[in-house]
């Protein structure tokens, strides 16, 4: 598949190494990823590793040497599309999409969109020869601890959620920076018009014009909504001394405090 954007210069590179390239093409030309390309804030390669295997079935994998379950993606092909991608980009960062990697994470996601171009192998049936991934893998990236079929839905997450921290992507550029996970509280909850629904009317703050009292609420309701859901974040995250007053104030310091790590002083008078 060419890059969707024509050839266009970009600032950042994704090279996608896949069996299933036509998974790609439709999510790649909607929303964010297609304005970025567009604007050549992104150039995207979708690499079919079948065109790197010999034979004339193109055999990307084989059974296990030792004998068990399924198939295992064959080292020659992987290593001729990585090789021929790092010969243009010595640079590039090979990344192979495998339970076995690292959690993804926000702050991963805020690592890898300082790189300029990443190499995403898709790994699919039992895993990748162990030989491709000691001698041409950088990093091993897992969404979670959860089977998927392949890799190519992760590698998906990767370009969506890098490209939108990229500047110039976002069409405010507060957005990124103020979403769930920019740090280790939930994003407050979010309303619209109309302003009464089913009886149930939006929280005065927010209607009040008064900035400081509106950034209270947000504030507020983001330590209530994480303390509900996801109590253990709270445990890395580190509140200013406006905050810590703000905790006090409104009965929350206490709960807070409980729930932090013991050997953390963050959270202090």
């Amino acid at each position: 598949m060419p890059a969707l954007d024509g050839g266009m210069v970009a600032g950042m590179i994704f090279d996608v190494l896949t069996i299933l390239p036509d998974l790609f093409e439709s999510p790649l030309k909607e929303g964010i990823l297609r304005r970025a390309s567009a604007k050549g804030l992104i150039r995207t390669n979708i690499i079919n590793i079948r065109d790197f295997a010999d034979g004339p079935q193109s055999m990307t994998d084989d059974r296990p040497f030792g004998g068990g379950e399924g198939m295992v993606m064959k080292p020659e092909p992987l290593a001729l599309a990585v090789g021929k991608r790092k010969a243009a980009a010595p640079s590039a960062r090979v990344i192979l999409l495998t339970p076995q990697g690292r959690i993804y994470t926000q702050d991963v996601a805020e690592e890898l969109a300082k790189e300029e171009h990443l190499i995403l192998v898709c790994g699919r049936y039992e895993g990748v020869d162990e030989r491709f991934r000691a001698g041409y893998v950088d990093d091993e990236i897992s969404l979670g601890d959860f089977i998927l079929t392949g890799g190519e839905l992760a590698a998906m997450v990767i370009i969506d959620s890098v490209t939108r921290l990229l500047p110039g992507v976002l069409g405010c550029a507060d957005s990124a920076a103020k979403d769930t996970f920019s740090r280790n509280l939930l994003k407050h909850p979010q309303y619209t018009r109309p302003r009464v629904f089913n009886n149930l009317p939006v929280p005065e703050e927010l209607l009040s014009g008064n900035h400081e009292k509106i950034e209270e609420y947000r504030f507020i309701a983001s330590v209530l909504r994480t303390l509900e859901r996801r109590p253990e974040l709270l445990k890395n995250e580190t509140f200013s001394a406006g905050e810590i007053k703000l905790l006090r104030r409104h009965g929350l310091y206490e709960q807070v405090s409980a729930v932090k790590e013991p050997t953390r002083n963050d959270v202090s008078g």
